[in-house]
């Protein structure tokens, strides 16, 4: 039975960190930031008797949002669970009580659907390549999904795909599987003096203005400055043994920022949220350092993965994030792929109207959001 999560901030996240497909959106603190922003967090668990004891074996923390509906007498909402439910997924009797239980969670809350997108693995490698390999689990949860009126969505708000990092081996081991022009790059950066310092808070409104012209530069949309504000900061408060926390890294070429990226740490696994750069002294190769220093303060801080934060959703070189993606692939990662963002319609009519409306809103949201971003830079 889902039971709403009683105990403290700390305590969620150490039990979240327990339980398979542990990961940074799930935290407590991100729920803090997005309820900044008009989301309610509700943290949910379920539970097993083992012994004379409960045991969690599954959590999700769920973001609700209400949707104005002007003269409707009735409330609506929207419901998200990034990167969750955490569960062990080829459990077919926990899942169906888990899935049980969220839909019945959209129906009485009055959601218009669920959105879902769970770490859950498909598949490992480029499709058609030879060292692509396929799950078994996958299928079988997107079959059940499709049987339950789940729908793939249209809106996939994190990345499908990703390239994660084994930071088991040493780094001479780590560096030899980079390919070998990444490992010039780096050697180049160091020759040509680009250094990489810890940033401070202070160094923030530098940072965001850095991301702007980035997004500018790569075309892609960005929030304004105090929602980054709001996340980095909730993060670069770590308390001693706190997790989750984060630190931010800047590249420099004789005094000068010219790029920087931020590290997020949760249960084992860094992650790379944040990166951004200027056009000045990109032939020194400051981001291939920045990444090198990234990597071994990954390790140092007893991680052992490091998730670079997206890949292409088909593997093609017309895709926008092509140039990206072959970035990190010469980091010697892996790719990943995984079910990406589920919906369960529970009012179907509404979901209808609500899918075919949202496009035309976001294509207005990203023109403005290019627009002030522009303005920000002056």
């Amino acid at each position: 039975m889902m039971q709403p999560f009683r105990g403290s901030p700390a305590e969620w996240d150490a039990l979240i960190a327990r339980l398979p497909g542990a990961h940074l959106l799930q935290t407590w603190e991100w729920a803090q930031v997005k309820a900044k922003y008009g989301w309610q967090p509700m943290p949910f668990v379920w539970e097993t008797q083992v012994g004379d004891r409960k045991s969690p074996v599954a959590a999700a923390l769920v973001l609700k949002r209400a949707v104005p509906t002007g003269g409707f007498a009735r409330k609506m909402c929207l419901l998200y669970a990034p990167k969750g439910p955490l569960l062990d997924w080829s459990d077919a009797a926990l899942r169906g009580r888990v899935l049980d239980d969220v839909q019945a969670l959209a129906k009485r809350s009055g959601a218009i659907f669920l959105k879902a997108d769970p770490d859950l693995l498909l598949g490992t490698g480029i499709p058609g390549r030879a060292e692509a390999a396929e799950t078994e689990t996958g299928p079988r949860v997107q079959a059940e999904l499709a049987r339950r009126g789940w729908l793939f969505s249209p809106d996939q708000i994190q990345f499908r795909n990703t390239v994660l990092l084994d930071l088991a081996p040493s780094e001479a081991e780590i560096l030899a599987r980079m390919k070998q022009k990444t490992r010039y790059n780096i050697r180049l950066a160091e020759k040509k003096g680009v250094q990489v310092r810890l940033a401070t808070r202070q160094d923030l409104p530098m940072l965001y203005k850095m991301y702007a012209e980035t997004s500018l530069r790569d075309g892609f949309v960005i929030r304004e400055e105090n929602y980054y504000r709001a996340v980095w900061e909730t993060f670069l408060r770590p308390a001693a043994g706190h997790q989750p926390w984060a630190e931010a890294l800047i590249a420099e070429v004789e005094g000068q920022a010219v790029a920087g990226l931020f590290l997020f740490y949760f249960a084992g696994r860094a992650y790379y949220l944040y990166g951004m750069s200027r056009d000045a002294h990109r032939e020194k190769m400051p981001n291939a350092l920045l990444q090198w220093e990234a990597i071994r303060r990954a390790k140092a801080n007893g991680c052992a993965v490091y998730d670079l934060w997206g890949a292409p959703d088909e593997f093609d070189e017309g895709d926008s994030m092509w140039g990206v993606f072959r970035f990190k692939e010469g980091l010697g990662g892996q790719v990943v792929r995984t079910l990406g963002a589920w919906d369960y319609p529970a009012s179907p009519l509404l979901y209808r109207m609500y899918t075919q409306i949202i496009p035309r809103l976001l294509d207005v949201m990203r023109w403005r959001g290019q627009r002030k971003t522009k303005q920000t830079l002056g």
